[in-house]
């Protein structure tokens, strides 16, 4: 039987676990979810155009990502208790009327540093959305089968990086660098419109009624759980790497070994198609070996590839396709590392959702920029700083699965009654 787009969420009496919903909704959540790509990648082939237009270099322009970063990794500390006090839908919507604001002070802007403050706006209200999608899917799903979804969404969402820069190439040849930023507010408004055909995920009695600062004092406490740094971490160090990969290869692959840059996004869309290829292969096999067992596979699978890409960069071996072999290999590790570490933080603190997803996002973010960083301070014309800054971000994600997230009996037998919960209810409601 067909389900209509504003059809009600029902919830379990005895454990208010919220139904499955239909496809609708999560196609929403996956729109809120790649609102980070959304709002970068459609841009990039507009920077030269930017640069000449606002008479600035191109570093400056280039501080419109770091500042877009830096922006996405800090709001999502704010907008996690906004969104456990007031609501998931509620503070989304808030977030997404300031975005089409920000993207209208992006295109209305005169000059680069205007641009770069409109960008960190545009920032710290988008991050609301990427944050409060993965606290809601916590919301409607437990366990495995919430890593299962996690990944299903992740894959859907990377198909922005793919068409992203190709749309955005589109607009700037149609109608100039200015009217990408008109069409994001489209894209914010379309949003808001489907935002608001979708039900809330957290009823008012299961949000958290202390002050906004209490809340965010109370991000020191959840730093000093274990499991929590530990899922963090393995995150966190990976996305280190994964930014140094974003910041590095364009020098690595066109600088240094000479590719030509039409065809450097063909190199760099394999990384997002190993990406949806993990992520599809982890929402199959997450509800048979779980989220922890799949995490630390994942971790095998970047320190193996970083430590093989240091190497590569120290000795030249292979050559330019020595080096994608093993960095093809890193990134599509993402699909086993960034759901089921997101997964694993939020199964804990199912009442804290919106903020220990906040948390997660912001020291993902956190830790790509100080990856970017690194790459840059230590460039020297090679990919050598860009493979080390890998090398040492795979072994970091390792070692925090490895030290900082024992698994207790009792937190395997937990997730075992969580899915078996789940399938029962997916097979009453099948029946």
């Amino acid at each position: 039987m067909a389900v209509s787009p504003n059809s009600k969420i029902k919830v379990n009496r005895d454990a208010s676990i919220p139904a499955s919903p239909n496809w609708y909704v999560l196609a929403v959540l996956s729109l809120l979810m790649g609102f980070a790509s959304i709002s970068t990648d459609l841009y990039l082939p507009a920077m030269p155009a930017m640069s000449r237009s606002l008479h600035a270099d191109a570093g400056m322009v280039e501080f419109t990502i770091s500042g877009y970063l830096i922006g996405f990794s800090l709001g999502q500390l704010l907008w996690g208790p906004v969104g456990d006090r007031y609501g998931r839908r509620l503070s989304v919507a808030i977030g997404l009327v300031l975005f089409v604001i920000g993207s209208a002070g992006c295109a209305l802007s005169g000059s680069a540093l205007a641009m770069i403050g409109w960008c960190m706006v545009q920032a710290l209200v988008a991050c609301a959305s990427v944050a409060l999608s993965r606290a809601m899917v916590r919301d409607l799903y437990q366990g495995n089968r919430a890593a299962q979804m996690l990944s299903t969404l992740i894959t859907v969402m990377a198909i922005a990086p793919l068409i992203g820069p190709l749309v955005g190439g589109q607009i700037v040849g149609l109608a100039g660098w200015r009217a990408i930023f008109w069409v994001l507010v489209g894209i914010g408004l379309l949003t808001l419109a489907a935002l608001f055909t979708i039900p809330e995920t957290l009823p008012a009695a299961r949000r958290n009624r202390e002050s906004l600062g209490l809340a965010m004092l109370r991000y020191t406490k959840l730093l000093r759980h274990r499991r929590l740094l530990g899922y963090a971490g393995a995150g966190g160090f990976f996305y280190a790497g994964m930014f140094a990969y974003i910041a590095g290869t364009p020098f690595a692959y066109i600088d240094y070994y000479h590719v030509p840059a039409q065809r450097y996004g063909l190199l760099f869309g394999l990384g997002i198609i190993g990406i949806m290829a993990t992520n599809l292969l982890n929402s199959r096999l997450v509800s048979r070996f779980g989220y922890d067992r799949m995490l630390l596979f994942g971790t095998i699978v970047a320190v193996l590839s970083a430590v093989t890409t240091a190497v590569v960069v120290h000795t030249g071996w292979g050559g330019l396709w020595g080096l994608v072999g093993p960095l093809f290999v890193y990134v599509s590790a993402t699909g086993f590392i960034v759901a089921n570490s997101i997964t694993g933080a939020l199964a804990d603190f199912p009442e804290r959702a919106g903020a220990v997803s906040a948390l997660i996002g912001a020291i993902q973010y956190g830790s790509g920029i100080v990856g970017s960083v690194l790459v840059g301070t230590f460039a020297d014309g090679s990919p050598w700083p860009m493979g080390w800054v890998i090398g040492f971000a795979g072994i970091g994600s390792l070692l925090s699965m490895r030290l900082l997230t024992p698994v207790p009996t009792i937190h395997k037998a937990n997730s075992r009654l969580s899915d078996q919960k789940e399938n029962k209810m997916q097979t009453e409601r099948a029946d």
